[in-house]
């Protein structure tokens, strides 16, 4: 598939061309929900951007969108968060770049890095996905739906790919990073129903599961042709 072409997925995230994409981190999203230490706490995140960094050896890591959770406080434990990304980040000699969301309203009170609204790799546009990109590309990554399907009884996060369905374009979803967070099933969902300005037909988009015990990407027939089957 065309709007696959050149990424290689692994743990929720994206890697095209020496930038390792992360979308929908939502740090705080723990405090916020009042769990203890849940799986998707800040740690996890850490311990697992660093993992990436290994696997890949990015030159930037680009978090597109929704770095942040809450809209008008920054919980005790966000900087501590951050300060483990960036520590894990410039360890691995790359850099950090965060394309703000809709949540990332307090990110400029924790975070004194590098942000921009859309960010190219080559003909490829990274951007959070709330609003309509004003770049033109070939393809456009983006975030915001938290995307999982469900089959056969179970519910996993997917990434959703189709081929020329924004603007002529490829366009690429991924799934939240944050485990903490439950998702979307997309099994039934018309494009109306996504938040994204960039999903205009639901159903040209392909799921795409990844079995990470096997270390395999599982590519499955666009949700119009698919939904019978699940």
């Amino acid at each position: 598939m065309e709007a696959l072409s050149g990424l290689q997925l692994h743990d929720r995230a994206a890697f095209v061309d020496d930038v390792l994409v992360l979308a929908d981190l939502h740090i705080g999203k723990a405090a916020a929900a009042n769990v203890e230490a849940p799986v998707g706490a800040g740690a996890d995140m850490v311990d697992r951007v660093e993992r990436l960094c290994e696997r890949f050896d990015p030159e930037t890591v680009l978090v597109a969108g929704d770095l942040l959770h809450s809209f008008e406080t920054v919980p005790r434990l966000v900087e501590e968060t951050l300060e483990g990304l960036e520590r894990v980040v410039r360890a691995a000699d790359a850099g950090l770049v965060v394309t703000p969301g809709n949540h990332d309203t307090m990110l400029d009170v924790v975070w004194g890095g590098s942000t921009t609204p859309e960010y190219h790799i080559g003909d490829t546009v990274v951007s959070h996905g709330h609003v309509e990109p004003e770049s033109n590309g070939a393809r456009y990554i983006v975030g915001h739906d938290h995307p999982t399907i469900t089959i056969e009884g179970h519910t996993r996060p997917c990434y959703l790919a189709g081929e020329e369905v924004y603007r002529g374009s490829d366009l690429l979803v991924v799934p939240s990073f944050n485990r903490l967070v439950t998702g979307v099933e997309v099994n039934e969902m018309s494009a109306s129903d996504f938040l994204s300005p960039l999903v205009c037909d639901a159903d040209a988009l392909a799921p795409v599961v990844r079995d990470e015990d096997r270390d395999e990407t599982l590519a499955f027939p666009p949700l119009g042709e698919f939904r019978h089957r699940l």
